[in-house]
């Protein structure tokens, strides 16, 4: 029996995305709340839910968290079969996966059962699942910072990226530790449905709608010294000045800093450059008003600041791997089929997900 809502193809009924939360003795309550929480939250215009979200085990029943309370889990592996993505989070209870670089008996049965083509991502040391089962080999992934030099150690055929918050390999993706669950999640929800989608599902949670995949993940460092002024300030006033050039020594000049200083302290803040941050943001502007305007693309690059349309071809398929015209042409699809849908309450569904 189907753990998900029956889908009825001849009606032309795709159904919301299936989501499984494959869980594990000692899973951690907030990552598996943040995947339900977030996916929950994200809604087709019409108000239709985009994801159905379900948790599974190895083998259902009474399930141990790292809290001082345990959750019951009515799901066994079969919920994967029927998974369009398949979200792994992290345990506090170290197994084969992380101790001699396996996977225990039941847990490899359940991954076994996971159907061809599904998206599969992790949560913080979930990533130790994947390479187990041997999703990661010869990829770039991500671990918690803690977990890095054992992560190596087991798994020498991945290529480890301790400094970002996740890493998309397309099919197979890894997040950082929990907090970053919450950025792949909506990077997730993002590369589905577009950004519209998921700043609403952002601002509905109260977190930021976009940590880039590249920001460094918060390895304890020496704590800089009081007097030390944020950046924060001039990444405010370079993100209202997009149109136009903006020079490092003008953001320099919004914290009274000087150059060398203050490109140190950006770095620091945000494991990046202040030219890969501003690159990051006008590319992020560039898709939304893709999205949600009719703009040409040569206005479009003037307001994002790339100047030309020839440029923001170069950096939208540098960054993500398509032109502005295809990239707008995938999210103008999915509008039509929600305005469709609307109009046809007998036969709704969830905008197809594009995948880059």
């Amino acid at each position: 029996m189907s753990v998900f809502r029956q889908r009825n193809p001849r009606n032309g009924d795709e159904g919301p995305h299936r989501v499984a939360v494959l869980v594990r003795e000692g899973v951690m309550p907030m990552e598996l709340g943040l995947a339900h929480q977030l996916f929950g939250y994200a809604e087709s215009p019409g108000g239709e839910p985009l994801y159905e979200v379900v948790t599974c085990a190895p083998v259902p029943g009474p399930v141990r968290t790292d809290a001082d309370f345990p959750i019951h889990v009515a799901h066994g592996p079969e919920a994967l079969e029927e998974a369009d993505t398949v979200l792994v989070p992290a345990t506090h209870v170290a197994d084969e996966t992380e101790t001699d670089g396996t996977l225990p008996p039941a847990l490899a049965a359940a991954m076994a059962r996971i159907r061809p083509g599904a998206r599969i991502a992790s949560i913080c040391t979930g990533a130790f699942v994947l390479a187990a089962a041997g999703l990661l080999d010869g990829r770039r992934a991500t671990t918690h910072w803690r977990s890095v030099d054992d992560f190596r150690a087991r798994y020498p055929g991945v290529e480890v990226d301790p400094d970002v918050l996740y890493v998309d390999e397309g099919d197979v993706l890894t997040s950082a530790g929990e907090a970053s669950g919450i950025d792949l999640c909506l990077h997730i929800i993002r590369r589905d449905h577009g950004t519209a989608v998921a700043n609403t599902v952002a601002r509905r949670t109260v977190v930021p709608p976009h940590r880039d995949g590249g920001q460094a993940q918060f390895i304890p460092r020496p704590v800089p010294p009081a007097q030390r002024s944020s950046t924060g300030n001039a990444r405010a006033w370079a993100l209202r000045h997009l149109d136009r050039p903006v020079t490092l020594g003008e953001m320099a000049a919004q914290e009274a800093m000087s150059v060398r200083t203050f490109t140190r302290r950006f770095r620091e803040e945000t494991g990046q450059t202040p030219v890969q941050w501003l690159t990051r943001q006008r590319i992020d502007h560039a898709r939304q008003l893709l999205e949600e305007t009719d703009l040409s693309v040569d206005r479009i690059a003037a307001d994002a600041g790339f100047g030309t349309g020839a440029s923001l071809r170069q950096h939208l398929r540098a960054s993500i791997g398509v032109s502005p015209r295809a990239y707008r042409r995938t999210f103008r699809v999915q509008e039509q089929d929600q305005e469709q849908d609307q109009d046809r309450p007998q036969d709704r569904r969830a905008a197809p997900a594009a995948s880059y």
